[in-house]
């Protein structure tokens, strides 16, 4: 009785204090979240159609047979309020025995417009990942300066965490001792929280994200990429486009190329 009637004391003489603090609390929370986004400098590039993370400098895409024939010369000569676009990643394979259809012609032209290119592999864990591998190996020749060879892991076709992760350990070491470089995983922040971040971190990531506007979830050494926006717009490419940043020290490029 004795401490119920001592609170209601503290109440009535603190109580205006507590509300106060509490206030201040809250405000401090909203003005440190809105900083770390105003970190970003987002900003709305009409050109392309979408917001961009103006705090990164090298702006990138990546294309498939779903974008159909590309004009790689107005890729290139497109730029919109000091963005222009530097790299690019290609749709190579699928599963064990598919190609891109667009593949050959965009790998092509995408070297002839200087923009820094890389390969993927969408990877399915129901297909035997040394096929699947292979299958990479055999349509993609890479050249210096190219990226790494990429693994997209988006789908788990019901398969369990350990048919998932020795199969996706078996993809990534064939292809490492093949072209003598570590893969990059590209993936997005749910199945990286379940399968990549305890079992491959020592591997490159490639996270596809579009709802943070924080990457500190992510390793900061093991994350190079950031696909940020799948509705973009490139001249010389139809359809909308995904859109992604370098997000590390630009003098880190060279672990992750040839």
């Amino acid at each position: 009785m004795k401490f119920r009637v001592l609170a209601e004391l503290v109440l009535r003489r603190y109580g205006i204090y507590l509300i106060a603090g509490l206030i201040a609390l809250i405000a401090l929370f909203w003005i440190s979240r809105a900083g770390r986004q105003q970190k970003m400098d987002w900003r709305f590039i009409q050109a392309f159609g979408i917001r961009l993370p103006m705090r990164y400098e090298m702006h990138g895409i990546d294309v498939s047979k779903h974008n159909a024939r590309i004009d790689w010369q107005r890729v290139q000569l497109m730029e919109a309020e000091g963005v222009r676009l530097q790299f690019v990643f290609i749709k190579a394979t699928e599963g064990a025995t598919m190609s891109d259809a667009q593949f050959a012609k965009n790998w092509r032209d995408a070297k002839k417009s200087n923009l820094r290119r890389g390969a993927y592999h969408f990877y399915h864990p129901t297909r035997d990942p040394l096929k699947q591998a292979n299958n990479f190996i055999r349509n993609v020749t890479l050249k210096p300066g190219d990226f790494a060879p990429v693994v997209d892991f988006e789908v788990t076709n019901g398969q369990s965490e350990t048919v998932i992760v020795a199969g996706l350990r078996q993809w990534l070491e064939t292809v490492e001792e093949h072209y003598k470089v570590r893969p990059i995983i590209y993936t997005n922040g749910n199945l990286y929280r379940r399968y990549i971040k305890e079992n491959f971190t020592e591997y490159p990531l490639w996270i596809a994200d579009y709802s943070t506007k924080d990457l500190r979830q992510y390793d900061p050494d093991q994350l190079y990429f950031w696909q940020h926006s799948q509705a973009g717009w490139v001249q010389g490419i139809r359809g909308k486009v995904d859109f992604n940043v370098f997000v590390t020290d630009e003098d880190r490029l060279g672990e992750i190329c040839l």
